[in-house]
This record gives C-alpha cells, structure tokens and sequence, in this order.
C-alpha cells in the first residue's frame, strides 16, 4: 500500500471511530435489564403509589412522601462547611447531604488578566439547572431512622483543616423521642479528594432497632449543547452518566438515555458507584466486605428537570436496646487522576472510560505522566512521546517509506502503462503487478505499520482527550491550555503544510481521478478538522507528521543515491 493510500485509510479509520463512538453512546452494549422477578422486587421496595423514589424502602416500608410533596416542617435546614486543603464541601443539614463540592486545586477557567483568581472548578452543585447531590441516609422497618431529608443539627457551621493536622471532621446529629440517636460524621484528610462517612446508630430505645443504611448520587444531565458546540467542546465527546464496578464484570456503565430503558439492579460485593463527567467524577464506595444492592431510577421523570439517581442499598444493621452500631462508606469527589485511584478502590481507575483501548491508552498515559516529570511541561512531554513512538516503530515505517519512495520512482513507467492501456483497469493492474514484481515493490508494506500505529493513535487520542493532567496546561506562547484548541490557530496550518508536503511527496501515478481530488483537497480538510481540536492531540499529529515527512524526505534522498550509484558502478 503506498503513501497515498495510507493517508486516504487514516483518514476513513478516523472518521469511522468517531461515527462508533457516536454510535456505542446511544446504541451499545448496556447492562442487562433486570428480570421480572428483579423488577418486582425492586417495585415493591419502591413502596405505595405515593412513595418518594429518591427514598429506598425496606422489606416493609414506611409510606414517605415525594420529593414534590409540601417540605417537612421540623424546621429549615442551613448549610455547612467542610474544607481541607484541595476540596470544600457544602453541606445541608436537611438531610446531612453533601450539596456542594469545590475542587480548590482545579481553578474552573484558566487565569487571565482580568480575572487571575478564577473560582474553583464546582463538580457537586445546588442550583436548580445543575444540581448534583450526594446523599445518604438510614431506612428501618420498625423503628425511626433519619434520611436523607430528615433534620439534623450541626454543633458548628465550618470545619477547615488547620496548620498541622492530619484531618478534620464535622458532625450532625438526630435524635428521635424514641430515644433513637444518629451522629453523622464526615472526615476529609489533607490533600485526599476522599470523604470518610461514618453513621454511629445508638438505640436508646427499648425495643431492637432494625434498618440499612443507603448511599446514593442524584443529579440533573446538563443541557443539550448545540451543534458547534458538541464539535468543538471535547468534553462533549466524554461519556456522561453513571458507571459501577464490580470484581465480578469489572467496569459497567449506563447513559442517562437508557436510564429508563434498561435500570440498573445488581447485588455487588467488594463494588462501587459514581456519576461520571469530562475530567471528574463522584463515587460512593461501600465496605470491600459487604453485599450491597446497587439501582438507578429517574426521580420526576415527567418533569422539565428530572433527575438522575444511583444508590447502594447496604445489608441489614441490627442494634440491641442500649447499644449501638456503625455504618461506614466512602465517598470520592474529586479528578481522574491516574496512577492513585486503584488505591482507593479496585478498578478506580477505569472511570477514566478508555473503552476497548484501555490496554493501549493506560500505558501510554503512564509514559507520557514519566517524560512530564522529566521534561516538567505537558507540550513537552506529548513531543517526547512521539518520538518515542516514531523510534519503537521506526522498522516497520522505515520498510513502509521505502516502499513508497521506489513506487514514485516508477511513476513515470506507471504513467506510460495507463496510456498503453486507457480504461483497461483489469489489463492495467496486471501490469502494474508484473512492474512491481519486476522491480520487487511490494505495494503492502505498509500495511502493517497502519495497523500498529493506527489503535496507538486512537489510544493517544483517548488519553489527550481524558487526562486531568493536561487541563488548563500550558505549552509555550499562545497555547496556554493544551486541553483546549489552539486560540491562533497555528498548529492547525502547521499541519496542514505538514500535509500539504507529505501529498507532494506521495507517487500519485495510476491513481483513480476521483481519488486524486480527494487527495487534493484532504490537507485542507484536515486542517480544518483539527482546528477546533484540543493543542495538545494536534501537537502530537502535526510533530508526529512532520518526522514522518522528515523520515520520508531522508529515505527518498537515499534511495536516489542508491538509484545514481547502481548506474554510474
């Protein structure tokens, strides 16, 4: 396969894997429904007619009014904060949920003249348009128990991690006249994106208290972007909705349009649960040892705004008069940041969402993490990378060029067959053949250099479109965001004359005329189809162009010399 054709094949492979991605959103593998008996069960649990579906019931549920019913009226709740020195949390004592998270070291837009301190990045937010909570609550069947929108009372209104400490906690409390006590108490550690919950159950009741403790996420989908946008905002490429894991299938995830479709309803132990977006995420993660139901439902699905809600449904506690009991959970709020999530929690760190090219994208993540620590600049790191590929990969380029710089030589002898033999196609493929053979061309060279070098170039895309890391990162100059694209537009016609020079470069003699023209105008239409591209992938196309332009220009100029010296011996 010569020059030509490897070009038009990346460019019809490239598009193609944009058409699947598209295409897995709304029509790829999902998790198995639910069976009836599933579903019966789960529709039991769910209570009466009038019960909340933000509010998971027991083997015998009490009937708890709906999220649009009239608001308790125990009292208003207020919020509270909870800081350490990378993340802030709102939290509202109606229900002791966390209804706000700021991530301090993630500033939401780059810095600039006018605005140098920009606010931090917000992942969990109250407002109405895009609201996202995380809640948790405790459910019983035959005693008081506080949810996730019962009242509870905060001893001070901010926790913030001084100097020295290690941590810090804030606790709310519930009591009920049954003599039913709650502590709940949330811990962030410095520098960890991870919340500690710990719910200490004390009966102070006469009879045995018997309930579960449930964790769930509940958000609003942000708003359909328009066209231009959806091209030109890579975080509209990144999959948004919910994902859980389990040791058992590993990484599952579930859009927000087969919530309805095909709900979720799985009995996991040793799992977790999160809400996915670009670059960030929520998990709730349960103890490794215990066997939690995990569900999703649309809560007000008739509404202009419904909501999107996962929960872990925890195994039974029991509590003796007079003693007490403890459910703990974690909560993670906070960045894809590879190479510490697996710590946290098995298969952490595969909300990164790499799909199929995990196995590709994860060691090339963890390069290109290496060369920036040496190289200390993420433009930097990204050029190293691709001359790390270009190195590893430079046999089978180099028999791939070579093929291709002895098939332009015989362009003029190519030329002179298609006059011989007009619209002859058959007759004229025989003999290109029967040149080739002569000459021993092998016009498949370069196939399996495509095949190698195109999944690396997908699996870098990946990368360069979900890393955390090349967020708001600077290169040099005008590029002050690599995960954004080129604000000049310089790269983007960099590499159109990248292109537009390797065409001139290519043996264009037998070439269908259709594909001729095509071939004339790809520059441009590859350069503008990378100008709305995040710097840092078109950085690594146009570096990665111009070596192969670079190595096809040296390998021709050899063969010359090699052709000049065969005839003057």
């Amino acid at each position: 396969m010569n020059q030509t054709r490897t070009l038009l094949f990346f460019a019809l492979m490239f598009v193609a894997y944009l058409l699947w991605t598209e295409w897995e959103k709304d029509y790829g593998p999902h998790p198995v429904a639910p069976t009836p008996a599933a579903q019966t069960d789960a529709a039991a649990g769910a209570g009466k007619a009038n019960a909340d579906a933000s509010v998971p019931g027991t083997a015998a549920p009490a009937t708890v009014p709906n999220e649009t019913a009239a608001a308790p009226t125990d009292g208003k709740g207020e919020q509270v904060t909870l800081s350490n020195d990378v993340l802030r949390l709102t939290i509202d004592t109606r229900g002791g949920s966390i209804v706000r998270s700021e991530l301090l070291a993630y500033p939401d837009e780059p810095a600039t003249k006018t605005n140098p301190t920009p606010p931090p990045a917000r992942l969990l937010d109250d407002t109405p348009e895009h609201f996202f909570a995380a809640q948790d609550g405790l459910v019983s069947s035959n005693g008081a128990a506080p949810d996730h929108r019962a009242l509870f009372h905060a001893e001070k209104k901010e926790a913030t991690l001084a100097d020295g400490q290690k941590s810090v906690s804030l606790d709310l409390t519930w009591t009920d006249a049954s003599g039913v006590k709650v502590v709940k108490r949330y811990t962030l550690k410095r520098t960890d994106y991870v919340v500690d919950l710990d719910q200490r159950i004390e009966n102070g009741s006469s009879a045995a208290w018997t309930g579960n403790a449930y964790h769930q996420l509940q958000r609003v989908p942000a708003p359909k972007a328009n066209w231009f946008k959806a091209y030109t905002d890579p975080a509209q490429h990144s999959f948004f909705g919910a994902a859980w894991y389990s040791p058992e299938n590993k990484f599952e995830s579930l859009s927000f349009l087969d919530f309805a479709k095909k709900p979720l309803n799985h009995q996991i132990t040793g799992g977790w649960i999160s809400m996915l977006q670009h670059y960030f995420f929520v998990a709730w993660i349960p103890p490794a040892d215990q066997n939690v139901t995990y569900s999703s439902t649309i809560v007000d699905p008739n509404s202009a705004t419904p909501r999107y809600l996962v929960r872990a449904f925890g195994p039974a506690i029991q509590v003796a008069p007079g003693q007490s009991a403890d459910s703990v959970a974690r909560l993670y709020v906070g960045p894809k940041l590879q190479g510490t999530l697996d710590v946290i929690a098995p298969g952490l760190e595969l909300t990164s969402n790499y799909g199929w090219l995990t196995i590709i994208a994860q060691p090339l993540h963890w390069l290109l993490s290496k060369l920036h620590a040496i190289s200390g600049n993420w433009g930097v790191a990204i050029i190293l990378l691709v001359l790390l590929i270009k190195a590893a990969l430079f046999k089978l380029t180099d028999a791939q060029f070579r093929s291709g710089a002895r098939m332009r030589k015989l362009q003029p002898r190519v030329a002179a067959l298609k006059e011989r033999y007009g619209d002859d196609r058959m007759k004229m493929q025989q003999a290109m053949m029967e040149l080739y053979k002569k000459e021993k061309v092998n016009p498949m060279a370069g196939c399996l250099p495509i095949l190698i070098t195109f999944p690396i170039f997908i699996g870098l895309l990946r990368v360069l479109s979900e890393s955390i890391e090349l967020r708001q990162a600077p290169f040099f100059g005008w590029i002050h965001d690599l995960s954004a694209p080129d604000p000049l537009y310089v790269l983007p016609v960099l590499y159109f004359l990248v292109t537009l020079l390797t065409q001139r470069m290519m043996p264009t003699a037998g070439m269908d005329p259709t594909q001729a023209k095509m071939m004339k105008v790809m520059p441009l239409i590859f350069g503008v189809f990378f100008a709305f591209f995040p710097a840092g992938l078109v950085l690594y196309w146009t570096v990665n162009g111009a070596t192969s332009l670079l190595q096809q220009w040296w390998i021709n100029r050899s063969v010359d010399k090699a052709e000049i010296k065969a005839r003057t011996a």
